[in-house]
């Protein structure tokens, strides 16, 4: 098992969510600090140089409205009677947490590394907020050659009822390989099933002024030892989904993120060109 920690990336994105309330002004696109909560970082981590809140203007953006675009998409479905909701490398996400009037509608099966997971367990039971019935929390060991699809269903899950399934800030560290065998299983989900997948653009996609920084995140990237290996122009992304047998498979942009959650802003905070993108399909 790996060490009983959360993934320094799963932590940054929780930073970044809580920096979203705390310097941007509202209205606020996403409302987490519960996050921040969880992580307990240590009093100066405001003062990280990945904190900056000019020079993560665009991360946290970038974070917060696909967070934003997924709860949405959940809360839609959930409407329209979808009653599983699961979330591929889970990280600190703490909609269930948030959103009781929503996540109590369903089953929401948190899939992550066993370490990390048995952290957050921890965390959670020792904030007071303890592990509700309809929150199943489904440790897998990728590394071991586990199968997420067989740890699924021995924790409830029902591959014959519909599902929204959810994958983001992900793909960028598979091989494409992997990333097309969790689009064929996803896909064998009962009709009515929706994936939301980020990926990430090559970086001559980018806008010229944004290519700086995409390529300064992917160095960090494999610095961190957490080297990305993939990238998808939207048609290669709605090709794979198709080969992988969805009926249906639409492009999110970054940009039409950006128009949904950021357009009357008058502060200028957006995600940038070189944001992730969202494959979204049913089955």
């Amino acid at each position: 098992m790996r060490t009983a920690v959360p993934e320094s990336t799963a932590v940054r994105v929780a930073l970044w969510r809580a920096l979203h309330v705390q310097v941007d002004p509202p209205p606020h696109v996403l409302e987490d600090e519960l996050g921040l909560r969880l992580a307990a970082p240590d009093d100066g981590w405001r003062r990280r140089r990945d904190m900056d809140p000019h020079a993560t203007r665009g991360f946290r953006a970038s974070i917060v409205a696909r967070a934003r675009f997924v709860e949405d998409l959940v809360a839609e479905q959930t409407g329209h009677g979808v009653a599983q909701y699961v979330i591929l490398g889970a990280g600190l996400d703490t909609f269930a947490q948030r959103r009781p009037e929503i996540a109590s509608l369903l089953r929401v099966f948190e899939v992550d590394q066993p370490g990390p997971q048995a952290w957050k367990r921890q965390r959670l039971v020792g904030l007071g907020l303890g592990i509700p019935e309809w929150l199943r929390l489904v440790p897998v060991d990728f590394e071991a050659g586990s199968s997420w699809w067989d740890q699924l269903a021995s924790a409830g899950f029902d591959a014959a009822q519909p599902a929204v399934v959810a994958s983001t800030g992900v793909t960028m560290y598979l091989t494409k390989d992997a990333i097309a065998a969790t689009l064929r299983q996803v896909a064998t989900l009962a009709p009515g099933s929706t994936l939301a997948m980020t990926f990430i653009l090559p970086a001559e996609l980018a806008e010229p002024v944004d290519r700086p920084q995409h390529q300064a995140v992917e160095k960090s990237a494999r610095a961190a030892g957490t080297p990305f290996l993939s990238f998808f122009t939207p048609p290669e992304m709605l090709e794979l989904a198709r080969d992988a047998g969805f009926k249906q498979a639409q492009h999110v942009s970054a940009d039409s993120l950006a128009q949904r959650y950021f357009d009357n802003r008058t502060d200028g905070l957006r995600p940038p060109s070189s944001s992730e993108e969202l494959l979204v399909a049913t089955t």
